[in-house]
């Protein structure tokens, strides 16, 4: 019989082998997300749905290149200084192998930076800034969702065929909304020369004062409104617009207003005709959205908010990336990600090698107050390749940087 010591001994080091090994070496792949998780519920509570429905396919069919899948999540606080922190604790102390997130722009410009200080590859999913993967773009940093200039460019069409020369303009005053607004003024400039642009208001995120926002709007006479703010926000300008009777006759161009997550809680006070962005999720018919609807209301007995759709081809497109590199080594990851194809329940998109930015596309179409709920009618999906400006202006744009 050996000494006692020596069991213990060989216990010990035991532990301490394991504890050495790499988690992915383990056969475990994490993947680190940072979100504004307390700040944006609405949209972001679907969103972790979505990516633990993810997951969990993964895992069912025995997970990337034999490995599991492990999703740490941490909260942000809707703080660019925060989230370049709990990055940096993912990265540090978890050993993430992958980082994913981030909803606000400004702290997806954030972690974006630190990727590229990091040389870690970043995959955001939401942030909508054109600086995420044009202007202020990195070798590190790809996005999946339709940017504002995407979005911008596939509402201009339907605007410039209301035929109103007197434009209103609202926003966040933050990253995205003048990224928004100055995606819109120019594209709407180029295509109608002779459009004015009447009055701006500028409102500090999450703190409108929509009472003063829709006086200022309507006393300038507008023939339109180019509507730029989301969740409660919106809420309180459409309730305060309503009201004072700010959008009667008047045309509204609004992005991401047909989302459900900022559609279904205007209940009752859903406007009627506007031009906006989202996702129908009740009328889309493609076999990749039955599919993936069906998964999603199985596991959670719920609708899929875009966030959710959001949520969920994120890691799927972090599963196909690591598939193609057969790696989670940056590098490796970056070449794999150039020209990647994933699919989703919008269909197949592809991020493109100039800009790391996805084909995802969008919705188009126009709200209507249906028995006291907003839904989307005449809408069309998008495909955002046909929304991107060309190779030539993106390189000419990064280069700037």
């Amino acid at each position: 019989m050996k000494p006692l010591r020596h069991v213990f001994s060989a216990a010990a080091l035991a532990t301490l082998a394991t504890a050495l090994v790499p988690a992915h070496a383990q056969g475990v792949i994490k993947i680190g997300e940072v979100n504004s998780y307390k700040a944006q519920p609405a949209f972001l509570e679907p969103y972790k749905k979505g990516m633990e429905l993810a997951v969990e396919e993964i895992n069912a069919k025995g997970g990337i290149n034999g490995k599991k899948v492990e999703l740490i999540t941490r909260d942000d606080n809707a703080n660019p200084g925060d989230a370049v922190r709990v990055a940096e604790e993912l990265v540090a102390r978890e050993k993430i192998d992958v980082l994913t997130g981030t909803f606000l722009s400004n702290t997806g410009l954030a972690v974006a930076d630190f990727a590229k200080q990091k040389k870690f590859f970043f995959l955001a999913g939401e942030p909508l800034t054109d600086k995420m993967t044009w202007q202020g773009g990195n070798e590190y940093t790809f996005r999946l969702r339709p940017g504002t200039y995407m979005q911008a460019a596939m509402l201009v069409p339907e605007a410039v065929k209301l035929n109103k020369k007197r434009w209103a303009i609202v926003y966040p005053n933050y990253e995205y909304g003048q990224s928004a607004v100055a995606a819109f003024k120019n594209l709407l400039k180029a295509a109608q020369p002779d459009v004015e642009f009447v009055v701006e208001q500028a409102t500090p995120l999450g703190k409108v004062d929509a009472g003063a926002v829709a006086q200022a709007l309507g006393d300038a006479k507008p023939d339109a409104i180019f509507n730029v703010l989301f969740g409660a926000d919106l809420s309180k300008f459409v309730r305060e617009g309503n009201t004072r009777g700010l959008f009667k006759d008047r045309a509204v161009v609004s992005v991401l207003t047909g989302e459900p997550e900022y559609l279904d809680p205007l209940k009752d006070e859903a406007p009627n005709g506007w031009l906006v962005t989202g996702y129908p999720w009740y009328g889309i018919q493609t076999p990749e959205h039955k599919a993936f609807f069906l998964a999603y209301h199985g596991k959670y007995k719920d609708y899929p908010r875009l966030g959710s759709v959001v949520g969920y081809s994120m890691i799927k497109s972090v599963a196909a990336g690591i598939t193609k590199a057969k790696s989670t080594e940056t590098p490796k990851l970056v070449a794999a990600f150039k020209g990647l194809q994933v699919d989703t329940p919008f269909g197949k998109i592809t991020y493109r090698p100039e800009d790391h930015q996805s084909t995802m596309g969008a919705f188009v179409g126009k709200t209507k107050n249906e028995g006291g709920k907003g839904v989307m009618v005449d809408y069309v999906y998008l495909d955002g390749a046909k929304f991107q400006p060309s190779a030539a202006d993106v390189k000419k744009a990064r280069a700037a940087q």
